[in-house]
């Protein structure tokens, strides 16, 4: 199956949108290229922004825009746009209400190389802790696409966090469950529950598969809604399982492993292990590499299963 990046999947459905909405605007920070939006910039010039590398004038004009009437789409990497345009994003977005969905890409380690000033490894916990703002990673090109025609219905903010590069599909064409702002429950299992996000999705599928080849029973579920959070989503898995797996291309803190906890401890108490990047600069590589690293790969995920239910 032909693997589509997450950030040009909403470049597209933004484009089939804008041929009969020209209130839909698309915004970049010298960012077109990487954030696969030069086609929209080219074919819509009239409906495109560039501000350059000024991620701050990024956001505070699109929510300009917002406030005219227009669907503001601000497209930058997600470690600028989660922390050069934090207050941007907390005033003018959220604050102020205005319908500017805040497209983060290259999220988390993405840029491997570049070191930790180009990773965005705090950005859920940062904009999940901004009143009124969503928070969205969406696992493969499917879903995001799926994400992408429900924000374009609603007028609130939201933060949409993508990676760089194309990843394993983990839905099927004309087979994708979605229904916003509730999880995506792939396999149910009694043993462990796996809840994860974004391009962790992926592997939490396959790490099930082999756990399953062990006799385990794996409930795998996608919380591409990392907020709103589906708690009634983690309060069933948690419940019908011994223990609980959250597995976030994120810090440890702040992120979907604290939110999850927060409920399974408050309403069913379970042991919680949250798989995460270290709270330490992570090392040079690609995306792979960096996974493979810290067990966040299938067999890393499947080997915590065991490990904890023994």
């Amino acid at each position: 199956m032909a693997k589509i990046a997450n950030k040009q999947m909403i470049c597209e459905v933004l484009m089939d949108a804008a041929k009969t909405d020209k209130d839909i605007v698309a915004l970049c920070s010298d960012s077109r290229g990487s954030g696969s939006f030069t086609p929209f910039a080219n074919e819509f010039p009239q409906q495109f922004v560039e501000t350059g590398i000024a991620e701050q004038n990024l956001v505070s004009i699109a929510a300009g825009l917002a406030k005219c009437g227009k669907k503001s789409y601000a497209v930058s990497p997600a470690c600028f746009l989660s922390a050069r345009s934090y207050e941007q994003a907390k005033v003018d977005v959220a604050y102020s209400n205005t319908n500017v969905k805040l497209i983060g890409i290259s999220g988390g380690v993405s840029y491997g190389a570049l070191g930790m000033s180009h990773h965005s490894a705090q950005d859920i916990a940062a904009m999940s802790a901004i009143p009124n703002m969503r928070v969205y990673i969406p696992s493969d090109h499917f879903q995001t696409a799926e994400l992408t025609r429900a924000l374009l219905k609603d007028e609130k903010p939201a933060y949409i966090r993508v990676g760089r590069n194309a990843v394993d599909p983990v839905y099927e064409e004309g087979n994708v469950p979605f229904e916003m702002d509730k999880a995506t429950v792939i396999c149910e299992g009694t043993d462990v529950a796996i809840i994860a996000c974004g391009e962790m999705v992926a592997p939490s599928k396959e790490a099930a598969r082999l756990l399953k080849e062990k006799g385990i029973s794996a409930s795998v579920v996608d919380m591409y809604c990392v907020k709103p959070l589906d708690t009634d989503a983690v309060i069933k898995a948690a419940g019908n399982a011994k223990a609980v797996i959250t597995v976030e291309e994120h810090s440890p803190f702040g992120g979907l492993g604290s939110m999850v906890a927060q409920v399974v401890g408050a309403v069913c108490p379970r042991k919680v292990i949250n798989l995460s990047l270290p709270d330490a600069p992570v090392i040079t590589g690609t995306s792979k590499e960096v996974f493979d690293y810290y067990g966040l790969n299938a067999e890393g995920i499947a080997a915590k299963a065991e490990e904890i239910l023994k």
